[in-house]
Parts: structure tokens; sequence; C-alpha cells
């Protein structure tokens, strides 16, 4: 079984860099979870793979507040919940391998009793010292794995 590599980009806030556009150009599925804020960040990912996507707490526009408030998909055999906040991830997990998470702006890849826990930090305008990121999971023979790639430290 070939490797899947699926994309993961939050918080972009109207902006799409061109790093993170390099970034998830090899990708078979970009999700974003969320604060999108317009729908030309989203035009511009759906130009690279076909998009999973969920509303953030800034996703008022009319162009993307009829999103979800969360997706669940199926990718190459793993089962991804996707959410803004991690405050909003539900208690029961059963049968999910990936939760995918945006909000804090601070990338974080970490196991959880078997669930693998990724946000990929934020894409957008630089908040605080936090770097700017986006995250790349692949799904493979060897499992899942997960990674933050920085783009501008």
């Amino acid at each position: 079984m070939p490797t899947t590599r699926i994309g993961l980009v939050s918080d972009t806030h109207n902006l799409v860099r061109p790093e993170a556009l390099d970034a998830l150009r090899e990708c078979a599925h970009i999700i974003h979870a969320g604060d999108i804020c317009k729908h030309e960040v989203l035009d511009a990912l759906a130009q690279l793979a076909p998009l999973t996507v969920v509303r953030g707490n800034n996703d008022v526009a009319a162009s993307v507040a009829h999103l979800p408030e969360h997706a669940r998909i199926e990718v190459a055999g793993a089962t991804i919940h996707i959410v803004h906040d991690i405050a909003d991830v539900p208690a029961e997990l059963d049968g999910v391998d990936v939760v995918v998470t945006g909000h804090s702006h601070k990338p974080v890849v970490a196991r959880r009793g078997g669930v693998l826990f990724v946000n990929p930090g934020s894409a957008g305008p630089r908040r605080f010292k936090l770097p700017i990121s986006v995250g790349l999971l692949d799904i493979g023979e060897a499992g899942i794995e997960a990674r933050i790639v920085t783009l501008i430290a």
C-alpha cells in the first residue's frame, strides 16, 4: 500500500502564503481546521487537492459561515475527526485514528489513548512569537505519522 499524504492547515485568517501552498503541493487531500475568514483561501487550496474544511470562531463572513463545525472523514483507511477548537473534541472517539484541531496557533503532535492529535499551528498572520506552520499526515503500511513543517520560524 503506498503512503497517502494529507496536508493539514489552520488559522489562515485571510492569508494564503506561497510557502504554505508549496508545502501542501504533493498532498492527496487537504484538511483546513478553521479560521479561514475568506473563501478565497479555500479556492487557492482547492487547486492543489480535494478539501475537507470546518468553521472556526472567526469564520463569520457569509462565504464561510455555512461551513460545518466538525467533520469526520476516512482517507486511506484512517478515520480523521476535524474540529477547530480542541475543547470541542467529543469525549467519545471510538474508531477515530486522528484528531485535527486548530485555534491555539500552537503546532502540536501528540498521542493520547491511541489517538493521534495534530494541531498544524497557524499558516496565517503571526500571533505572538509562534511559528508559521502547516502539518503533514502520512498514512501507510507503517501506520500514521504526523509532522509539523515550519514555514517561518
